[in-house]
């Protein structure tokens, strides 16, 4: 069990495609904020988009380290080509604290301290206690899991830290081909960097035209914002350790300011739900996977 009040507040990586110097400067009011404890960033959507962030990477991190920030750099969600597990090779090697999202890092990582991503299935109490043995000292669960199951894997793996996305458009699938360009007209090796029309995703409805899904170039997420502000406290009665806040096209400092505020009290889940809704409304939110239900689904307190 933890303590409500010693939950840490992480922010995640930018999933989308941001111009180098917005992403830059996102991190940099990160890097200044009070509420922010860890800080995970890097590519994890498409290794084609490096060139936007690489110039800037290694003065943010040094920029969220000196403001003391827990910072880990994410690897590839999916590594198909020989550069991009060139790049998965080098990232592991590094003096980095790296958070693993495929199979093919954790395995470069065996040995070495490291951190679990929420590419990386963990269904059950077991597989995290061996992730542990192996050197993972905090598993990022995937966003699908129930409370329950949740509480379930924490329980068999005693002194890792667990962290949940209780903020942002979940992560649900990741493909080696993008519909993001193909929906623009364009093939994934010419997608002359489409993805960066909507630094918030583009959003897909069915042939009937029910909001569905959002597009993020390969990767799939969902349409709704998983919002977990009435949730804190059970999330800390189970183990919970993190809250990681997925960045969104907003104002994501004023965002952890408000889990900070539900978190140490000074603030009711329902007065920040009501200021959320005017820093993103962008997206339905929902909290239905945490309950054991569709994900879409929002659940009252």
């Amino acid at each position: 069990m933890t303590d409500q009040a010693a939950l840490k507040i992480t922010m995640g990586p930018v999933p989308y495609l941001w111009a180098g110097d917005k992403w830059r400067d996102f991190y940099y009011r990160v890097a200044d904020s009070e509420d922010v404890d860890a800080v995970t960033l890097g590519e994890v959507v498409c290794s084609k988009r490096d060139h936007f962030i690489k110039p800037y990477l290694d003065d943010v991190v040094m920029r969220l380290t000196d403001a003391g920030k827990d910072v880990a750099v994410a690897s590839l969600a999916l590594v198909t080509l020989e550069r991009e597990a060139i790049a998965t090779r080098r990232l592991a090697a590094g003096q980095a604290m790296v958070e693993a999202n495929d199979l093919s890092a954790l395995r470069l990582l065996v040995g070495k301290p490291h951190r679990i991503g929420p590419f990386v299935n963990v269904y059950n109490g077991a597989t995290a206690a061996l992730l542990a043995r192996k050197g993972a000292s905090r598993i990022c669960i995937g966003p699908e899991l129930s409370a329950t199951s949740i509480g379930s894997i924490i329980a068999g793996a005693p002194g890792v830290e667990f962290e949940v996305i209780a903020f942002g458009r979940l992560p649900l699938a990741i493909s080696a081909r993008c519909a993001h360009a193909r929906a623009k007209g364009n093939t994934k090796d010419n997608c002359k960097f489409v993805c960066g029309e909507e630094p918030d995703g583009l959003d897909v409805d069915t042939l009937d035209g029910q909001s569905f899904l959002t597009v993020n170039g390969v990767q799939t997420m969902s349409r709704h914002c998983q919002v977990l502000l009435h949730d804190l406290g059970g999330l800390a009665k189970i183990g919970v350790t993190h809250l990681r806040l997925s960045p969104q096209d907003c104002d994501m400092v004023a965002v952890a300011r408000l889990y900070a505020e539900v978190r140490d009290g000074a603030l009711s889940a329902q007065e920040a739900m009501a200021a959320l809704r005017n820093l993103y409304a962008a997206a339905p939110y929902a909290n239905g996977f945490l309950h054991g239900q569709p994900g879409m689904k929002w659940v009252a307190a």
